[in-house]
Parts: structure tokens; C-alpha cells; sequence
């Protein structure tokens, strides 16, 4: 089975998240996505201390009528940060005969060297960068870290860039969305509509849940 694993900290999840990975699902030929909050992410907190239930019932409200797509609580079963190493090896155990698509976007791929044992991430999954586009269209190997950058080589047939583990590197143009997290939450804590921006269904449990609003 070809899988996409999409992670972040959703919080809230929206449509530009939705859209990247329906993007991908068929650019990629995938058969599902899973959908991984992270419990405790290692760059970065989590606004306004949104608990990890939370944004996991906001992906699985998301991703409700989409056959493909799912929402996972592996990240809260394990202890410590949410490390993407560690993440692929536990998906590996779970699914050994899944081949799978680690979903990023550009900003996060140009920051990979500060990962936690970056360059295995390239023998675990394939990594598909989502992009704007324009930006990048004429040789993507000019994003590869320097460190890493001769393990690669250009795939004519499938016009992409290959690890020499076997493993793909596979650069998507999105259709970009300007929605952020950051937004949602400030327009809740003002009380102003964020109609457009999520899913009704996320809509509703933010609401029903009163998350993001000011003391």
C-alpha cells in the first residue's frame, strides 16, 4: 500500500492542509494519508497549550467524509518528542508492507539538517516537498543539503531525484492557500468567523470546545 503520512501540529488543521495532501494524494498515486499530530513537537510549543486530544478529534472532524485520508494517535502513544525518525521506524513496524510519502512542505525541507538524524530519513520513506509554484521549477537538487547532496541522482523516467537507498525525492507545486494556524486563532480570540478557512466540522468543535478564545 502506498501511504502518506502528513504530520504538524493542526492546530488548528484548515484547507490549505486539506488541499496540499488531496494534492498529493493524487500527484503520488496514494492509496490513503494519515494524518499524525504531533504530541509534543521538538521546534516549536503549542500555542495557546491546545492538548493533543483536542487536535487529534480537529483532524479526525476534518478528514470525517474523505475516504483516504485518517487520523492517527501513534505520536501520543510513545514517550518523548516527535521525532520523524523515530515516527518512520515505528510505521515500518506497524505496516512492513507499506511503501511510504512523508508529506512536507518547502519551508520545513530547507530546515531539515536541524532534524534529529536528518540524512535516515532518506533510507526510511520517500519525502514528497510540497512548493509554490514558480518557486524552485528548474532544478529542484539546488534545495538538497550540501552534506547529503551526492546521494542523489536525477531519475530521467520518473523525473525525480532518487536516494541512494532506492528512496524517492519528490517535489509537488501546490496550490498555495494563504491560511495559516496562526490567523484561525487570532481571528477566534477576536470573535470573528473563520467560515472558509476550516471545515465546517472544525468550525463546530472549536465553538462547542471554546478553543482559542482569550480568558
Amino acid at each position: 500500500m502506498r501511504t502518506g503520512i502528513f504530520g504538524g501540529t493542526f492546530n488548528p488543521i484548515h484547507l490549505a492542509h486539506l488541499r496540499v495532501a488531496e494534492e498529493v494524494r493524487e500527484a503520488c498515486h496514494l492509496d490513503r494519508i494519515l494524518f499524525l499530530p504531533a504530541a509534543i513537537p521538538p521546534h516549536k510549543t503549542i500555542a495557546a497549550d491546545i492538548p493533543f486530544s483536542d487536535r487529534l478529534a480537529m483532524v479526525a472532524a476534518a478528514v470525517v467524509d474523505h475516504p483516504d485520508f485518517f487520523a492517527d494517535d501513534m505520536e501520543a502513544q510513545r514517550p518523548g518528542a516527535s521525532y520523524s525518525v523515530h515516527t518512520f521506524e515505528l510505521l515500518q513496524r506497524r505496516f512492513p508492507d507499506d511503501d511510504f510519502f512523508f508529506i512536507i512542505g518547502l519551508d520545513s525541507f530547507l530546515d531539515i539538517t536541524s532534524w534529529k538524524e536528518y540524512d535516515r530519513l532518506f533510507c526510511l520513506t520517500n519525502i514528497v516537498v510540497a512548493y509554490r509554484p514558480g518557486y524552485g521549477d528548474d532544478d529542484p537538487r539546488q534545495f538538497l543539503p550540501v552534506a547529503i547532496r551526492d546521494q542523489f541522482c536525477y531519475d530521467k523516467s520518473a523525473q525525480n531525484l532518487r536516494h541512494q537507498s532506492g528512496r524517492e525525492l519528490i517535489f509537488v507545486a501546490e496550490t498555495r492557500l494563504e491560511i495559516s494556524s496562526t490567523k484561525i486563532r487570532d481571528l477566534v480570540a477576536q470573535d470573528r468567523s473563520i467560515r472558509y478557512l476550516v471545515p465546517t466540522t472544525v468550525a463546530d468543535y472549536i465553538h462547542t470546545h471554546t478553543l482559542y478564545r482569550l480568558p
